[in-house]
């Protein structure tokens, strides 16, 4: 067996919960490395005794990889063959790790990639939900402002989205996009590889009303949602009111209701706003403005 050249960074991917998802060649480098870089030790440990395997671990987390990440690049420039991991799946996929990919990119060092388990791509290709392209949006803020912001910035992208998601969040995240993407398929995938692993299917409000009625939630989520549904090109005809309460039966609340028909129809939120107080003075018989 060839051995790696002396000082070389490792990215490995590890299992997101069965513990038989690794490769051999991932246990191979994880046996020859020098150093581990991980976000947990206790965690990886557990990891590594599974494997049989003793090697000197370091921590590696966001609130230490700025620093770490130079004394790791410098190790590995002294002939250390470090593996980089995460607590579960496949590193730098809203995991600590740029910094010393791109600091060792920066030094000119070998990099090997291991690729392995993935939340992400176990959910895609279990979520019934076509996803020939898809975009990855990580976990979404935690405040809810940032959030709605977040998710009306991505309302109009013609893809499929991934989310990560806390169990302590899943709910309200559900129900805002239910508020600012009705119509979208969902899919949210828990405790991905492990024994209580579960599916849940539907729209958002009905796989968040789902979650709401449980004692409690655990696990962390993975979610899948479509494409958003085609415009009907009869809707687009509707009167603008017509239009607007259609989306609102969706669940949609109004105000969001009136910038996506604004925004189908090429229109401001000013010349809807106009044309809908037009409409009502025509219809009460009141005379129109100058």
């Amino acid at each position: 067996m060839n051995m790696p050249a002396a000082g070389q960074l490792a990215i490995v991917a590890t299992p997101i919960g069965n513990l038989e998802d690794i490769t051999l060649r991932a246990v191979r480098l994880l046996r020859e490395a020098t150093l581990i870089a991980c976000e947990d030790t206790r965690h990886t440990r557990k990891l590594l005794e599974h494997l049989g395997i003793s090697t000197r671990m370091v921590s590696y987390h966001e609130h230490n990889e700025a620093g770490r990440a130079e004394e790791i690049v410098s190790a590995i420039q002294r002939g250390e063959r470090v593996a980089l991991v995460s607590d579960a799946g496949t590193p730098l996929l809203s995991d600590p790790g740029f910094r010393l990919v791109r600091l060792a990119v920066e030094a000119g060092l070998s990099i090997e990639v291991v690729p392995g388990p993935s939340a992400l791509l176990t959910a895609i290709a279990g979520s019934g939900i076509g996803c020939s392209s898809f975009y990855f949006g990580g976990f979404l803020p935690a405040k809810r402002t940032q959030r709605d912001r977040t998710l009306q910035e991505l309302q109009s992208l013609d893809t499929a989205l991934v989310f990560y998601e806390a169990p302590h969040r899943i709910v309200e995240t559900l129900q805002s996009i239910a508020e600012h993407m009705p119509g979208r398929e969902v899919c949210a995938a828990r405790e991905l590889t492990k024994l209580h692993e579960e599916w849940l299917r539907g729209d958002a409000k009905e796989v968040a009303s789902t979650l709401e009625a449980r004692d409690s939630i655990r696990g962390e989520f993975t979610v899948v949602l479509g494409r958003p549904q085609p415009v009907d090109p009869a809707s687009a005809q509707l009167p603008l009111e017509e239009a607007i309460a259609q989306l609102v039966t969706l669940g949609m609340e109004r105000m969001d209701a009136l910038k996506q028909v604004a925004r189908e129809r090429g229109l401001s939120k000013r010349d809807v706003y106009d044309a809908l107080e037009r409409a009502k003075r025509q219809k009460s018989g009141a005379p129109s403005k100058p």
